[in-house]
């Protein structure tokens, strides 16, 4: 480019044009392409409606150009070279050129509201961008190297600078190889060559190669994804035949896939048509099902072979297997098979192989099988270790989508399956059995126990009831409903809940009325029978973290009173 100039000059070594070409090829066929230019640029609901028109990619020249120059030698013996200028009408010259080599120069001729092209550094941000794995050598500009050329006195190299032409491009990328030529160095100098700024390296990756029913290659990288919903879109590059198309694959990749790195190249994708006619595309449905079959075999593959690796992985991986298995249905079905659980011992299960270690020993009297689980495990510690001492297991479900999943766990578990979280009730009354627990206390005394911590908590949004519990169980329990929780915390990540998230939150107040606090609580005075029963009801909110402020400086100062 030549700043003081205000020219941009593409030029190539190729087979040339004499004049009676450029007219043809030029001027008739990629002019009668462009004639409606300005007219489907404006119609365009997306850019995808206007990519690949014959000749727009020639005439768009003039959206940053008012004059484009083309210098032309053509190969064929005898042949002059010709000269061609137009300043985006309808007319044109041509005549006697002035290049003396084989080859095309194309000359754009910046107009003023476009000179931030005549920029080093914008010019390498387009090459960097679409023409990073042309299939042709570009050079732009020249670089300096440092080259050997001897040894000094002592015997230590010597070095000079020398100018080379500076090739923007990689030829060869690894997607066009046979996967029998690349070893792992090469997958990752590659992804490293894709993501220079990527601090981390990807887990593992999926080559790409089908040529029938249609024609697909490409590299697919598992990036680590941390435990929390940073859903990376445009990180996947589709390109035809080594040519930069858009990074916009939402309709060509599944949804889910979206959390992937990497590169399809396809020359069976329609680039020049709406979106709606792309989304019923039938090369592109059977392009989206191929990408999904290979994901779900390539996962299935390194769980068989390695699954202490593929559970080594599972906090990188797990947000993404979860994420597609809820939206896409068919690798759903592939994923069961390797999907994984964790409890709280940090041991991993499939669910199949979940299902059979719970379904003799957390049964409930109606013959539901009852997942616990939790989604904080130091905050609901108390609620764990209770179930632990009956014998139950406990499921740790703490990523963004684990509310849904958890409903997915019902759904495929069939109708005697049910998901209850470890704090949503006391542990009894989470999987309730057909032996009952007495009362010990009567009638009377469970009604004055009723009222004590009624008017000692005096909250709208906490429900208190009396109920007979085992002795060693805590005296007061705090707990919300599983059905309302659950549907608030979807309403949260979006699942459509929005009613329930508008919601006020309500508590359950469990009373254990067997419990020797309580009888002790009826026997004392009123004053010390409340301060009592507040003293359980704060020490309940506060092992589930909900005791704050005002209320916690109350707390604190009783408790030093008491002591």
């Amino acid at each position: 480019f030549d700043e003081a100039a205000k020219t941009i000059t593409i030029s190539d070594n190729g087979i040339g044009m004499t004049a009676d070409e450029i007219k043809k090829y030029i001027n008739q066929i990629a002019f009668s392409g462009a004639t409606e230019f300005m007219e489907k640029f404006k119609e365009a609901n997306d850019a995808n409606e206007i990519i690949g028109r014959f000749g727009l990619g020639f005439y768009s020249a003039f959206m940053v150009a008012d004059t484009v120059e083309i210098q032309s030698l053509s190969y064929q013996d005898g042949a002059e070279p010709a000269h061609w200028t137009c300043d985006g009408s309808t007319s044109y010259e041509i005549s006697t050129g002035s290049r003396t080599t084989r080859g095309t120069d194309v000359i754009l001729h910046i107009n003023e509201e476009s000179t931030e092209f005549l920029s080093q550094a914008r010019l390498q941000d387009i090459l960097d961008k679409y023409a990073k794995f042309l299939p042709v050598s570009i050079r732009f500009g020249t670089k300096t190297n440092s080259e050997q050329y001897g040894e000094d006195e002592e015997g230590k190299p010597k070095y000079k600078s020398v100018e080379v032409d500076n090739i923007i491009n990689n030829t060869n990328p690894a997607w066009t190889k046979s996967p029998s030529e690349l070893k792992d160095e090469d997958y990752l100098a590659f992804y490293r060559e894709l993501y220079p700024y990527s601090m981390d390296e990807p887990l593992f990756w999926i080559h790409l190669n089908v040529d029938y029913p249609f024609n697909l290659t490409g590299i697919l990288y598992f990036p680590k994804v941390k435990n929390e919903l940073e859903i990376q879109r445009n990180k996947i590059k589709l390109y035809s035949r080594q040519v930069f198309i858009t990074d916009e694959v939402k309709d060509i990749v599944p949804e889910f896939l979206m959390l992937l790195h990497g590169v399809i190249d396809s020359p069976d994708i329609p680039l020049n048509v709406s979106r709606s006619f792309l989304q019923a595309d039938s090369n592109v449905k059977k392009i989206n099902s191929y990408i999904t079959k290979k994901v779900a075999d390539k996962l299935n593959e390194i769980f068989k072979t390695d699954r202490k690796g593929f559970e080594e992985k599972w906090t990188d991986i797990g947000l993404f297997i979860k994420y597609g298995m809820l939206s896409d249905e068919k690798f759903a079905e592939k994923a069961n098979d390797f999907c994984l659980v964790k409890n709280t011992g940090n041991q991993s299960f499939t669910i199949k192989e979940y299902y059979e270690k719970v379904k003799d020993i957390q049964v409930d009297k109606d013959g539901n099988i009852v997942y616990l689980y939790t989604h904080d495990a130091a905050q609901q510690d108390g609620f764990i270790q209770t179930a632990l001492n009956k014998g139950y297991d406990v499921l740790m479900l703490d990523g963004p989508l684990d509310t849904h999943f958890a409903a997915y766990l019902e759904q495929k578990g069939g109708d005697k399956v049910q998901l209850k979280r470890v704090d949503a009730d006391v542990i009894d009354k989470l999987i309730q059995k057909d032996e009952k627990v007495e009362l010990a206390l009567s009638e009377e005394e469970s009604k004055k126990a009723l009222e004590v911590f009624e008017k000692a908590i005096s909250r709208q949004d906490m429900k208190v009831e009396v109920d007979a519990l085992n002795e060693s169980d805590l005296p007061v329990s705090v707990t919300i409903d599983e059905f309302m929780r659950r549907m608030k915390d979807m309403a949260k990540t979006g699942g459509g809940m929005n009613f329930y998230g508008s919601l006020p939150d309500n508590y359950k107040v469990t009373v254990n009325g067997n419990h020797p606090l309580i009888k002790r609580i009826l026997s004392s005075s009123d004053e010390e029978g409340s301060k009592l029963a507040k003293q359980a009801f704060d020490l309940a909110l506060l092992s589930r973290g909900l005791l704050s402020g005002a209320d916690l400086t109350s707390f604190v100062k009783r408790s030093v009173e008491m002591i």
